[in-house]
């Protein structure tokens, strides 16, 4: 049984904590379409979205998750509050908490936010991402996308493209998958990636089609450039020959391989459209499973903290 007062990433999560969530998730997806079988599970639990960072999939499908558990849930709106007049990150959380709020969400710029927060509070603390550190609930979804055509993870070869560097993304997905049996690998530009990043029990390589050969799940990252003081590449253009996936390019993966990406998309950038829209890509079935997977989330945190 899932015990955690917060989820803040999935650096310290067993694989069996994180197959609890997929497989909660899996029975939370039926209430997206048929709005009967909704419920109160929350029992009107308040929940209070803080997002420090702009996001349109991950704060709208927490709030979507939250209402359709029978939860109250609320935007703080970080740019119209005391934020703006200086109030510090725990200030807020504290008055918050006095609230009765039961469920915190918070996106922040700094790796850690999240982990402070839930230390000075008594609600429960959903990190929806932190800095470069991690994306927990993202890497989640992905893994019940792939677990929903796969069957499972074991000897399943992953292939992470894109911004490595940045991307709290790829960290999420590597501690989860490599603990469900998965093999991953990632792959990207030399200034976008660090061999330090095979301490996670992953390969690191900049050859893009050594990495997608037998691919059984290419996933593509964003290029952040909001999180870098220099350009890493001439231009777009050169990137997307060099490392952007298109149609020819994906034939070295496994005919049946996945196409996944966590959004926004740059269309002829990491990935080209045909690729984007093609019949391997599971992009727009990756934005439904958020939705139940944080549903999952709050379910199992509600249950595991019913008395706080």
């Amino acid at each position: 049984m899932f015990k955690s007062k917060d989820l803040l990433g999935l650096r310290d999560l067993s694989g069996e904590d994180i197959m609890e969530i997929l497989t909660t998730a899996k029975e939370m997806k039926t209430k997206i379409d048929y709005a009967h079988l909704r419920d109160d599970t929350l029992k009107k639990a308040s929940i209070v979205t803080l997002f420090y960072e702009n996001s349109t999939r991950t704060k709208t499908s927490f709030m979507l998750a939250g209402a359709y558990l029978g939860g109250i849930v609320q935007d703080l709106g970080v740019s119209t509050s005391s934020v703006n007049k200086g109030e510090s990150l725990i200030d807020t959380g504290l008055n918050i908490d006095k609230m009765g709020v039961k469920f915190m969400i918070i996106r922040h710029s700094m790796t850690g936010a999240a982990a402070v927060l839930a230390r000075n509070v008594k609600a429960c603390v959903i990190n929806a991402g932190d800095g470069t550190n991690e994306h927990p609930t993202q890497a989640l979804l992905d893994m019940y996308t792939i677990l929903d055509y796969m069957g499972g993870f074991k000897g399943l070869k992953v292939v992470i493209l894109g911004d490595i560097s940045h991307s709290r993304v790829a960290r999420s997905n590597a501690f989860g998958l490599v603990k469900l049996g998965a093999k991953v690998t990632l792959a990207g530009p030399s200034t976008l990636i660090s061999g330090n990043m095979r301490a996670l029990g992953v390969e690191v390589t900049s050859d893009i089609k050594g990495a997608i050969a037998d691919a059984d799940v290419v996933m593509g990252l964003r290029v952040q450039f909001e999180r870098q003081k220099n350009m890493p590449f001439p231009n777009t253009r050169e990137y997307a020959a060099l490392y952007g996936i298109n149609s020819e390019l994906l034939k070295y993966a496994k005919p049946d391989a996945l196409v996944m990406h966590p959004g926004p998309v740059n269309r002829g950038v990491e990935f080209s459209t045909d690729v984007i829209d093609g019949k391997n890509s599971v992009i727009n079935i990756q934005v439904k499973n958020g939705v139940a997977v944080r549903m999952a989330i709050l379910k199992l945190l509600y249950e595991a903290n019913v008395d706080l």
